[in-house]
């Protein structure tokens, strides 16, 4: 990558820049007036072939066209119908969490012979202005059940697409729910569109890390929030979705040559018996929220032999599916205060963080690595010139062969690898080598193979608390949950994280994370060390090489 040294500007004043940040924008029905829109969802996310898909549509527009591709390595299309019937839908105020309730305008049957994978579904109309309005989809075609040798089953982080989903007014993160309709909503639906950005972007859009060289007490800034409003895209595009994550993965994994199929994360909580077909499963990108059956699904498959390859970070949140998976669940830091479920006499299912000692499930039992000793890096005041790679320190480990890495080098700098948020653990150095503290959580047999600093807190005489995003209310929530307080003392103690890479088996199976979101990017990127750790992953867990 070449960077460099000033911030974009995307032709936003300074009170703009403030509001692209602080502020709450989101997509909603009326939000394009006279230009007209048109927006959509089915009624699923994921589908078997043979299967009916029911397309629900709410348009300015008496007629729209419809195309669908399949979004790999190659973009082909596999269908397309012109002047279908549509019309205005009214939308609840809370679509966010009761979802739209919009009457299917289209039905169609996924073909048998539309290979599993990711598929864009595009609606163009007419706008009011002469000019034409569109919106996109994307829904998720199943593999078919049976034996898979030599293929990867990736698994879409549908459940952190929902949570960051903006479209209706509300997320996880923020909202319009609540007395003053200034809070985060604790159920969030499916059934509703995905907010602009999830599903495509341009190819210069921002990602989260910033893609600069910072001058030193120069004010860090959040160029992907300035370049959402200037450009009418969702506040949390980059935060999420097909587009800035899995897709990236998917792409390279075909590009690559491997032969790679798509679930949703409702199959592991619905049908599990899914991963049964295959040897190696990879979850990538944003993959933060995750429900008990999830994880029952994979941790079991794992002892049974299977091996997973996670490049994904933070993983952090429990969540509960409700009324056939079309609602999710997270009362997240009011969890304790709100979630019925913490009063009941069986809290483990209440719907905060893994690392909450109601839950009694560590984050690292599954994957080995959690969120709470990880977090930020690379944007705000969350080391924002920090490395932009994982510092290796056992450069003999299998997963490094080929890639001439030493002690000490930075592995994924070129194509910014480590960067965004990160997992990680307690850990202690002994004779140069990092360890996992007794007291970590780490599964039994872990190595961590490298590992870079991350920050729970944005620390910045730079930026006016005022202005910051992060501030220091992740820190303080940390402490309450590892310490059992939110003194400034105790945050003192839980504020450094850190990124790591780890390898461990569990039962008859095995576990690789390397823990970032940005990992993704590094393959979007072309970055040559993080392609050749990828493919020595997936070709080990698929049974090509010792």
């Amino acid at each position: 990558m070449t960077l460099g040294t000033t911030f974009p500007d995307f032709g936003l004043t300074p009170e703009q820049r403030r509001e692209a940040v602080l502020g709450h924008y989101y997509e909603y029905p009326g939000m394009d007036g006279d230009r007209g829109e048109i927006w959509c969802y089915t009624d699923a996310m994921s589908y078997r072939a043979g299967t009916t898909v029911r397309l629900q549509v709410s348009s300015t527009a008496p007629v729209f066209d419809l195309r669908i591709i399949r979004d790999g390595a190659i973009e082909t299309q596999v269908f397309e119908k012109c002047g279908l019937a549509a019309r205005w839908q009214d939308t609840p105020d809370q679509c966010s969490v009761e979802g739209c309730g919009w009457e299917t305008s289209f039905e169609f049957v996924i073909g048998s012979d539309w290979p599993s994978g990711a598929y864009r579904l595009t609606l163009e109309a007419d706008g009011r202005n002469g000019q034409r309005i569109a919106c996109h989809h994307v829904l998720i075609v199943q593999p078919t059940a049976g034996r898979k040798s030599g293929r990867i089953l990736q698994v879409a982080a549908t459940g952190t697409w929902t949570s960051y989903n903006t479209w209706g007014g509300s997320n996880h993160y923020q909202g319009i729910t609540g007395p003053g309709r200034n809070q985060y909503a604790t159920s969030v639906s499916t059934q509703r569109p995905w907010c602009r950005g999830f599903v495509l972007l341009p190819s210069d859009a921002p990602r989260v890390p910033l893609e600069m060289h910072t001058a030193p007490a120069a004010p860090p800034r959040y160029p992907h929030m300035e370049w959402a409003f200037a450009n009418g895209y969702s506040k949390k595009y980059a935060s999420s979705g097909w587009a800035s994550y899995d897709s990236l993965f998917f792409r390279w994994a075909e590009r690559a040559g491997y032969q790679i199929d798509l679930a949703s994360q409702h199959e592991l909580h619905f049908a599990p018996e899914i991963l049964d077909g295959y040897d190696c499963v990879a979850f990538v990108g944003h993959d933060e929220y995750w429900t008990w059956e999830m994880r029952d699904a994979v941790d079991n498959w794992v002892e049974r032999g299977g091996r997973a390859a996670r490049f994904a970070g933070n993983f952090m949140w429990q969540t509960r599916l409700e009324d056939e998976g079309r609602r999710q669940v997270c009362y997240k830091y009011r969890a304790r205060a709100e979630d019925p479920v913490y009063r009941s006499a069986d809290k483990t299912r209440t719907s905060g963080c893994w690392e909450a000692v109601e839950t009694g499930r560590p984050a690292a039992q599954t994957f080995g690595l959690n969120a709470l000793r990880g977090l930020y890096v690379g944007w705000g005041g969350c080391a924002p010139r920090g490395a932009r790679g994982f510092p290796v320190y056992r450069p003999e480990h299998w997963a490094f062969a080929g890639t001439g890495i030493y002690y000490g080098d930075i592995l994924g700098s070129e194509g910014h690898a480590f960067g965004y948020e990160v997992d990680g653990l307690d850990y202690v150095i002994r004779n140069g080598l990092p360890e996992p503290d007794v007291d970590s959580g780490a599964p039994d047999g872990l190595q961590i193979l490298a590992l870079g600093m991350s920050s729970l807190k944005e620390e910045s005489a730079d930026i006016p608390v005022e202005d910051q995003f992060l501030t220091d209310e992740d820190a303080k929530f940390v402490a309450e949950i590892l310490r059992g307080d939110r003194s400034e003392a105790s945050v003192e103690k839980i504020k450094r994280g850190c990124g790591m890479i780890v390898n461990f088996p569990r039962g008859d199976g095995e576990v690789f994370h390397a823990g970032s979101c940005e990992w993704v990017a590094a393959l979007k990127r072309g970055d040559a060390m993080v392609e050749r750790v990828t493919a020595n992953v997936l070709d080990r867990y698929l049974g090509r090489q010792a």
